[in-house]
């Protein structure tokens, strides 16, 4: 069905994997077009409550955008017909989506593809995982919505104006990273988190990420008043007997 991804199912989590391992993952319009059309494909599955994108091999998760393909189109197209052919909401589209995501990081993540893995909601990583937001360095503008929310306004405006590298130990201490684990336990770790997560109520899991995707910003008050809202309004909680079955049946012992 797909050309550029591989697509798998496991104990409701859905496995997107970026596959051109020839050229480090690059993505190119057919692979970026694929990995969005997946992700809504598995958001709109209700057996799946979970995510997860990667890349193929060691190396890396994406090296960025294809840049030989964005040359040959710079000369081809102006830039509203690149934008027509791109969709330049695909990375919010995915970033938006109903189910929560997980960045299996594997490998570098450079320009483009630090700006998917920014836009998802957790990563974990390995050893070999790295980022650079690179647009900064070639006269390009990205990332700015997507890594405040992530490592917060300071760190986000050193990592966007200087372009550098962020090697793994301190993606993972500016919380780039959720986890940091060896490679050998990098698919185990992820797996283990996102099983976690499709495990639960999904229409729990996806509230929650409604609620805080819609409140960035907005003050302590307005946030408990949407929550207090949703949960009114949208999907009230479930009661004590179909919440605590196994408590209740034990008649409230250990």
């Amino acid at each position: 069905m797909y050309e550029t991804i591989l697509l798998e199912r496991e104990d409701g989590v859905g496995i997107v994997t970026l596959n051109r391992p020839d050229v480090l993952n690059a993505m190119n319009r057919k692979l970026s077009a694929e990995l969005a059309e997946a992700v809504k494909v598995l958001d709109a599955d209700e057996g799946i409550g979970c995510i997860v994108i990667t890349g193929s091999g060691e190396k890396a998760f994406s090296a960025g955008g294809d840049i030989h393909e964005q040359r040959a189109d710079d000369l081809k197209y102006t830039p509203e017909q690149l934008d027509a052919m791109s969709n330049p909401r695909r990375s919010y589209e995915i970033s938006a989506c109903h189910k929560p995501t997980i960045g299996m990081m594997n490998g570098l993540a450079y320009g483009g593809a630090a700006v998917l893995s920014s836009s998802l909601d957790m990563r974990v990583g390995c050893e070999g995982t790295k980022f650079r937001f690179l647009a900064a360095a070639y006269g390009r503008i990205n990332s700015t919505w997507t890594l405040p929310n992530q490592v917060g306004w300071p760190m986000a405006k050193e990592l966007l104006f200087s372009a550098r590298v962020v090697e793994a130990e301190e993606a993972y201490r500016i919380g780039l990273l959720n986890h940091l684990v060896p490679r050998a336990e990098l698919r185990t770790k992820t797996m283990w988190l996102a099983k976690m997560i499709a495990a639960n109520h999904h229409g729990a899991v996806t509230g929650i990420k409604s609620l805080l995707l819609h409140q960035l910003g907005e003050g302590l008050e307005a946030q408990w008043a949407a929550e207090r809202d949703y949960t009114t309004n949208v999907m009230r909680g479930a009661k004590a007997e179909d919440a605590f079955p196994e408590f209740i049946a034990r008649k409230g012992r250990s």
